[in-house]
């Protein structure tokens, strides 16, 4: 690298770097509002795991299929709409999106059956994969090239804000005024992010209007080429299975399995469970400010953050599940929620590796490819779990050693593609990915 690399001196901003300030925070929080609201319908049925196994009569395999139909609708669409964001800019896609995971929550609220139930929930995950993204597209449009990291970090931040809601608002709501009106009600935070965001979103800057595309960019073979060419860039396939390894942890924790693992397996009481649900929140919001600082100032720091994240969790993880006594001490139990939430920050490293290694005009793509592992390996986690949970008379112990195969695939692959990918960046003598990288804010 560089020594530019390494500097802990910030840069001017770019040529051609939008100008950031108040009025680019302004329209970016805006933007974010609609993601933070977002991850509230996501990881809502997190904390109603219990009670919607009770309210449709299902078991562990058919509760997971919640989340893994929600998650394989919002996987499969992140390229697409990488796409769409790329041709389509920001405010349609996040417009469509807001209103798609509205519906889906208030679908959700009022699902007779089991089959209506789970319709919600792909309606919902269809919205939800468009946000973040985009979300990310429009920190790219509004704020200079070098605040990259920042930008991305914060944007997880916010998110494990709205699960924060999810934990402590829906959970209390669920036991207050019933389901129907816990999600009825909360779907109407839907509607106020999209009004909002029809009156003041703004794709870009005045006067950083992105070149009209030309007509060559359309078509079948266009797309196939931009995924192509994405696809190529051994930085796109490495920020991938970086998130694919360090995502699904704690989402499987979040999303679905950790309050009944923690009631049922750990004898914990749901306000307790709760509470350690909160932790891993809480624990992920103050470690993404850290993780983006360094890696705004270390740029050889990613891949140490990424396996030693890992390594942390794998350890924790083991130590929980192998405890020799029926239940594991709540000391280690936090210390797991601890460590799960520092998954979240890291999976946002993937994104700095695929940012620089791909042109403006393919960092939607690149962004759908990268977002794709993590919900791809929490999906797939979260299957497996149900299915060795039904298999095992609810084994917790025996279902969550998925998590160590997934692991493992994941980390040879980012051990494989690591030197390419930094040897491919050498290469290229481009100041402002590396910039974009990590300069610090």
């Amino acid at each position: 690298m560089s020594s530019a690399s390494s500097s802990s001196v910030a840069p001017p901003s770019l040529p051609g770097d939008p100008p950031g300030g108040r009025r680019a925070m302004f329209v970016w929080g805006v933007g974010v509002s609609v993601y933070f609201v977002a991850i509230i319908f996501r990881t809502s049925l997190g904390v109603a795991g219990l009670d919607a196994a009770d309210r449709f009569h299902v078991n562990a395999s058919a509760l997971s299929t919640f989340s893994i139909l929600q998650l394989l609708v919002y996987a499969g669409m992140q390229i697409p709409v990488g796409l769409m964001v790329d041709r389509l800019g920001t405010k349609k896609v996040l417009t469509m999106g807001a209103v798609l995971f509205t519906l889906g929550q208030l679908g959700f609220a009022f699902s007779p059956s089991y089959g209506t139930a789970l319709l919600s929930r792909a309606l919902l995950g269809c919205g939800d994969a468009m946000t973040f993204i985009s979300v990310l597209r429009l920190g790219g449009r509004w704020f200079p090239a070098r605040r990259g990291p920042f930008v991305g970090q914060m944007a997880g931040l916010v998110g494990m804000a709205g699960n924060l809601v999810s934990t402590l608002v829906i959970a209390r709501l669920l036991h207050g005024v019933g389901w129907t009106w816990a999600f009825a009600g909360s779907s109407m935070a839907g509607v106020l992010v999209l009004v909002v965001m029809l009156v003041f979103l703004k794709d870009h800057p005045q006067g950083h209007e992105p070149p009209p595309l030309p007509a060559s960019h359309r078509g079948a073979a266009f797309v196939r080429r931009q995924i192509a060419e994405t696809w190529r860039e051994p930085g796109s396939r490495l920020g991938m299975w970086v998130h694919f390894t360090t995502q699904f942890p704690a989402q499987v924790f979040l999303l679905l399995w950790g309050m009944p693992f923690l009631v049922e397996a750990q004898g914990l009481s749901r306000g307790t469970a709760g509470e350690i649900l909160t932790l891993v929140v809480l624990s992920n919001m103050a470690v993404g400010l850290v993780y983006g600082q360094i890696i705004a100032r270390h740029h050889a720091a990613r891949i140490p953050l990424v396996l030693g994240t890992v390594l942390a969790a794998a350890l924790l993880w083991g130590l929980t599940l192998s405890w020799p006594a029926e239940h594991t001490p709540m000391a280690v139990l936090c210390a797991l929620a601890v460590v799960l939430g520092a998954c979240g920050p890291a999976s946002m490293v993937g994104f700095d590796f695929a940012r620089p290694a791909n042109p403006p005009a393919r960092q939607g793509t690149a962004s759908g490819i990268v977002n794709m592992g993590g919900f791809t390996a929490s999906m797939t986690a979260l299957f497996a779990v149900g299915v060795l949970l039904d298999a095992t008379g609810d084994n917790y112990r025996v279902a969550f050693c998925v998590i160590f195969a997934l692991q493992a695939l994941g980390v040879s692959q980012i051990l494989r593609l690591r030197a390419r990918t930094a040897r491919r960046e050498r290469e290229r003598h481009v100041a402002s990915p590396v910039k974009t990288v990590h300069v610090p804010v």
